[in-house]
Formats: C-alpha cells, structure tokens, sequence
C-alpha cells in the first residue's frame, strides 16, 4: 500500500495518508466537486481497512474552513472508521483554533454522532 499526498490549494486541504497508520488533512476544504476531490482518500482508507496487518490508525483533522458538501463527505468518511473501529484502534484529533467556534462546534457534532469512536477535541497551539 502506497502513501497518498495531494497537496493543498485555494479550496481543498493539504491530505496526507500514510499506510504506517497516520492520516493528515489540514486547511480549508470547499472543493468544486467534493465527492470526486474526496474520490481517491475514501479508496484509501477502504484499502487501508482490508490489509491483513492493520496498525493503529491516527487521523489527524485540522480544518480552517468546509462547506456543507464536506461536511457530508466528513460523515462518510467517519462512517467508514467507525466501521473499522472494532478491529483497528482508531484516534481522531480534531484540531483547532480556540477562536474558531464552528470548527470546534463541527468537532462537538461529530462526537456527538459517531459515541463509539475517539475523538479528542484539540486546541490548536499558537505558533
């Protein structure tokens, strides 16, 4: 299994996934087209799930900024961890700046929907 990496633009993340078991997406994510942006790391992780070995699995969510077609991609993309919950330890950080109060109320809201997986609401630190 292959890293995946695409790099950032004006409207969608940095997303990096890497099959020792780290997944990164950081920025703001409006894409054009969200589901065919998304297309390549939904297939990843459905890849990632079907390995034989699978390690723990850290994904780490930082986002400044999504619309609302993301915010569904989100949900399936959560759906599909907790689908694997119970046979991969699964860690989502979701990241953010204390003074973006939507981007940690998204974070409340997906903890609030998915109760079986762990999410940790993290404060991003000043740089």
């Amino acid at each position: 299994m292959e890293t995946l990496t695409l790099e950032a633009t004006q409207y969608t993340p940095e997303i990096h996934m890497d099959p020792a078991g780290t997944v990164s997406i950081v920025g703001k994510s409006y894409p054009e087209n969200t589901f065919e942006f998304y297309k390549p790391v939904m297939e990843w992780l459905n890849n990632f799930f079907e390995q034989d070995d699978i390690p723990e699995l850290t994904v780490n969510v930082e986002l400044i900024y999504f619309n609302s077609s993301s915010s569904k991609l989100f949900f399936d993309l959560f759906d599909i961890l907790d689908e694997n919950n119970d046979t991969t330890e699964i860690t989502i950080n979701w990241i953010y700046d204390e003074e973006n109060e939507s981007a940690e109320e998204a974070g409340e809201d997906f903890i609030e929907d998915f109760e079986d997986l762990t999410i940790n609401l993290v404060t991003k630190e000043e740089e």
